[in-house]
């Protein structure tokens, strides 16, 4: 029975192509001949050759074989999945290793055994398809990479605050310099980080991203740096890490300020050796990565108290870039609001214009959200519009009234929420049977309020502790305690 495949012949002795042909057909579907070299491209474009067998001289009594290896590199520069196996009356051991050096998958000398130019052939036909799986792989990847890269929202702004910051962006991106991006939450790190690894070197690899805040410290080494099968209870299968998986691009670690001393260390360990050894595991992996780190938080504050490692700080921050917050760059609040109009108006199929009034009133207003929240407000307004008319100034009232009624209003008596707490953590452990309903209602209130602020900073466990009063390890306490 004849196998799928297609293969070319290349040949200026006509006795040699009949030979060969009629020994290929016997067990190959396709079979195709010439005697001359030019006509290799025309042959390639119209079917889908997999493998060339290629002789290396065509002219009378040429025996270098630079022919072959011109024809090679031709084939090679106009499909590069197709494999080339030469074949030269004067084969010779130096004139192999040349002809695989230069790309060749193997080499046969005339005259021929049968058995062993089917045996070379076949190989060739097995090479290829690894290079068709390998080549539709890389193109899985690189469309993967461009869908994450993709980003719902573009990194915008004309201010003169954002025009400071693109140009940072462009004179870094092309280096592999780390880059430590800070700036209050909702103004766009993460987008500016995707917006350096598209301008760098590396844009064609991956850019993989974690919220460093989201990680279990259990889990921690296990996230970045992959875990071997059985290497703890869930651990059922081998993983790759987050450092590994962005080998050769860009590796993103959000809220870099969250972590604790002991992962601290861990992180600055990997990314000075550029190593990484999955948990369970006892062989090191080179790892070659471009780092980018954000966060919200004081680096240099957090130093001074001991809070964050000064050699990491150091490591992370070779280029600092601080995205301003909106109140800053007030002058992109226009375009801003258009483009998100436009968005969220393709998004939910409507026909809305801005009215010049709102988009005072959006310029007017403080955005403690930054442009996040400016991205919510102008959605909130183009869903609930009527009659293709948006209604800014009921949205943004509405927004600034829950804050105020809900989180806002507990943050305007951050003393009396501090002493709820405080109360609450002097009963525990001290009560007898007559206060035990009053130390119920003070958890629950506790509970309550602990709650409340999280969901008001979006789960950012610093600025809730900050916001409460409380010390970051108070914070994770209450958030163990209530399974928050």
């Amino acid at each position: 029975m004849k196998q799928a495949g297609s293969i070319l012949i290349v040949d200026d002795n006509p006795d040699i192509l009949i030979a060969i042909q009629l020994l290929l057909k016997q067990h190959y579907q396709t079979v195709v001949t010439t005697d001359n070299p030019f006509d290799i491209e025309k042959v390639v474009n119209e079917q889908e050759i997999e493998v060339i067998l290629l002789d290396m001289n065509f002219n009378h009594d040429a025996i270098s074989g630079q022919e072959g290896f011109y024809w090679l590199k031709k084939i090679l520069a106009q499909n590069s999945s197709v494999v080339v196996v030469l074949m030269t009356a004067y084969g010779d051991i130096q004139l192999a290793v040349d002809a695989i050096k230069a790309g060749a998958s193997d080499f046969i000398a005339k005259p021929w055994r049968n058995e062993q130019l089917l045996g070379v052939i076949a190989a060739a036909f097995s090479h290829a398809k690894d290079k068709q799986k390998v080549g539709e792989l890389t193109r899985q990847t690189q469309g993967l990479n461009h869908a994450l890269c993709d980003q719902k929202f573009e990194f915008l702004g004309q201010s003169l605050a954002m025009k400071q910051v693109f140009d940072t962006i462009e004179k870094v991106a092309k280096t592999d310099a780390n880059i430590l991006i800070t700036g209050e939450s909702g103004t766009g790190k993460e987008l500016a980080a995707h917006a350096i690894h598209l301008a760098s070197n590396r844009s064609d690899q991956a850019f993989i991203s974690l919220d460093m805040g989201s990680i279990a410290i259990s889990l921690f080494e296990s996230e970045l740096f992959g875990h071997k099968k059985g290497a703890f209870t869930d651990a059922k299968a081998d993983r790759t890490g987050r450092f590994e998986l962005a080998h050769k691009g860009s590796l993103f670690l959000d809220e870099l300020g969250n972590l604790a001393l002991s992962q601290q260390a861990t992180l600055l360990a990997a990314l000075q050796n550029r190593q990484i050894t999955p948990v369970g595991g006892s062989k090191a992996i080179d790892v070659n990565i471009r780092l980018i780190c954000a966060t919200n938080e004081n680096l240099p504050q957090a130093v001074h108290e001991s809070r964050f490692r000064q050699d990491l700080l150091y490591r992370i921050n070779t280029v600092e870039i601080r995205l301003p917050p909106l109140r800053e760059r007030v002058d992109d609040i226009p375009l801003l609001a258009e483009y998100y109009l436009d968005h969220f108006s393709h998004k939910y199929k409507r026909n809305l214009s801005i009215e010049a009034d709102d988009i005072l009133v959006l310029c007017h207003y403080t955005w403690p959200g930054n442009v996040r929240e400016l991205a919510h407000v102008i959605e909130r307004a183009v869903i609930l519009s009527v009659c293709g008319n948006l209604d800014i100034r009921s949205v943004l009232g509405a927004t600034s009234s829950k804050k105020t009624d809900g989180v806002n209003g507990l943050e305007q008596n951050t003393l009396q929420r501090t002493n709820v707490i405080s109360k609450a953590d002097n009963a525990v452990g001290n009560y007898d049977d007559n206060t035990d309903n009053e130390c119920f209602n003070l958890e629950m209130l506790e509970q309550r309020t602990v709650r409340a602020a999280l969901k008001y900073h979006q789960g950012n466990v610093s600025q809730t502790a900050k916001a409460l009063g409380l010390t970051r390890g108070a914070m994770y306490r209450r958030l163990e305690k209530y399974d928050l």
